[in-house]
């Protein structure tokens, strides 16, 4: 059984990527495999097949894989719910808030979990392919360093380190990054993969030539830019568009300090008939069909932060101008009267107001509601499916008109009695492309079309897998992950 570790330079180098890319690859040669990440910090996360939660670029990996999403493949989960803190989930599950030193001291305990997932999953396939996170090189981080070289070593796996050329340093940051590591890290790098590059090989060719010979490390191969790529991303909000019909419909989402899953909006901005708009700090709302508010890691303190922006008085005019409204999760519980945090467990213990458009509150409790679901649109009898992550418990009379009708007999979400403004738990919620036509329609789009996202995730896992093939030094990547050769 073997693992192989993809590390980087610096954050957004294209770990997850490659990891994607080299599950999909191999899994095409008939090799199983799994995906591993340590420690993940994101906002955006998945529900798992065992029930827990994970970040969500663990289970596109395990999509590349053919694999169903399981806490194993990433025990350490961090959603950051301030600036200096976040919740810290293990194996899947919240253990509680944690600032960074209570973290940092708090990480011999996080090894042992990481070791033991680490351990399951190599019981169980024969080539794990692990994600570093940040940087190796970040020594302030070193010492008990469970994310990157810390776990290699703990192994005993061989590293590949992977740099983006298209932010420009790619040879400044290589062989920093090595310089900065110790003899025996420095040892365990195997290789160099040079990511998103544009442009004639041939003029970069002396480059990589002096790099081995400055290093002694060997360039596995250089990925091109690969256009019109769309994975969800681990971190920052996409917003890059394809190109629009001239009768597309509006939408707005409002974006939050701690926003969170806003991978919820790709179909949508991947939509040839949606002009999806995220709005930022100090920017008005613009004119629109169909406002989200999005989910949040601190409701409450999003939901003053709205306020701070004046958004939630262009909401109400939204509203007087006939414009639909829905909130996602967090953004579904800021639509309610009330918001009780009794546990202090996304702030300071306490009530805050809430916008008051749908006839229900909500409490934060210390059980988190993680669960797959599949149902029905009440709107048009669409399919919907979905997952929900949150902590928070709804109740009142606007539930009584729920938005979807799950299978098993329960209901979920919530519409108003006017058919203005709806809600709902579910992640994933526009991923069907069935949802997407019946709220598109219910926003005023008369000829609603449904975009299959998930062909397009399967079409861009096999793009990656193919520039494996033709990029990477395949040979070399078969011997580190102790694979026999084609």
């Amino acid at each position: 059984m073997s693992s192989l570790m993809v590390q980087g330079t610096t954050s957004d180098a294209g770990k997850s990527t490659l990891v994607s890319a080299l599950c999909r690859w191999l899994v095409r040669e008939g090799v199983a495999v799994a995906p591993f990440k340590p420690q993940n910090m994101a906002l955006n996360a998945a529900v798992t097949e065992d029930g827990g939660e994970i970040g969500r670029a663990q289970a596109v990996q395990a999509q590349a894989a053919r694999l169903s999403p399981h806490t194993d493949m990433n025990p350490i989960l961090l959603k950051p719910n301030s600036d200096v803190g976040a919740q810290v989930i293990i194996q899947g599950q919240p253990v509680g808030n944690m600032d960074a030193v209570a973290y940092h001291a708090y990480k011999p305990i996080a090894m042992q979990s990481v070791l033991a997932a680490h351990e399951r999953l190599r019981s169980r396939y024969p080539v794990i392919l692990v994600e570093g996170a940040g940087s190796p090189a970040e020594i302030n981080l070193r010492e008990g360093d469970i994310a990157n070289m810390g776990f290699a070593e703990a192994v005993d796996c061989p590293v590949i380190i992977i740099a983006d050329i298209d932010k420009g340093g790619v040879f400044a940051h290589l062989v920093g990054t090595l310089e900065l590591l110790s003899p025996s890290e420095q040892a365990r790098v195997q290789g160099f993969v040079i990511n998103r590059f544009r442009g004639d090989i041939a003029l970069l060719e002396p480059g990589l030539r002096w790099l081995e010979q400055r290093t002694g490390k060997p360039v596995l191969g250089v990925l091109p830019y690969l256009h019109d790529l769309h994975l969800e991303a681990e971190d920052a909000v996409d917003t890059r568009q394809v190109a629009k019909q001239q009768n597309a419909i509006r939408v707005v989402v409002p974006v939050l300090p701690r926003i969170s899953n806003h991978t919820d909006f790709d179909p949508l901005r991947l939509h040839p008939q949606v002009k999806l708009t995220f709005v930022g700090p100090g920017q008005p709302i613009p004119p629109a069909d169909l406002m989200i508010l999005p989910g949040s890691k601190s409701v409450a303190a999003d939901l003053a932060y709205l306020r701070s922006q004046g958004w939630d008085q262009a909401l109400q005019r939204h509203l007087r101008y006939g414009g639909k409204l829905l909130g996602i999760c967090g953004g579904f519980q800021m639509l309610g009267t009330r918001l009780a945090d009794p546990l202090g467990l996304e702030g300071a213990p306490g009530d805050v107001q809430g916008l008051g458009l749908l006839d229900m509150h909500t409490e934060l409790r210390a059980a988190k509601q993680l669960t797959n679901v599949t149902g029905t649109l009440s709107l048009a009898q669409a399919a919907v499916s979905g997952y929900e992550i949150h902590a928070g418990v709804s109740m009142g009379p606007a539930l009584g008109r729920p938005l979807v009708q799950l299978h098993g007999g329960k209901t979920e979400g919530a519409l108003s009695a006017d058919g203005q403004v709806a809600g709902t738990y579910l992640h994933g919620f526009f991923e069907q492309p069935a949802t997407q036509r019946a709220i598109l329609a219910w926003a005023g789009l008369s000829n609603a079309q449904g975009l299959d996202y998930a062909a397009l995730r399967e079409r861009d896992l096999d793009r990656l897998a193919d520039l494996v093939a033709q990029h990477l030094d395949t040979e070399k990547l078969r011997v580190l992950c102790g694979v026999p050769h084609a």
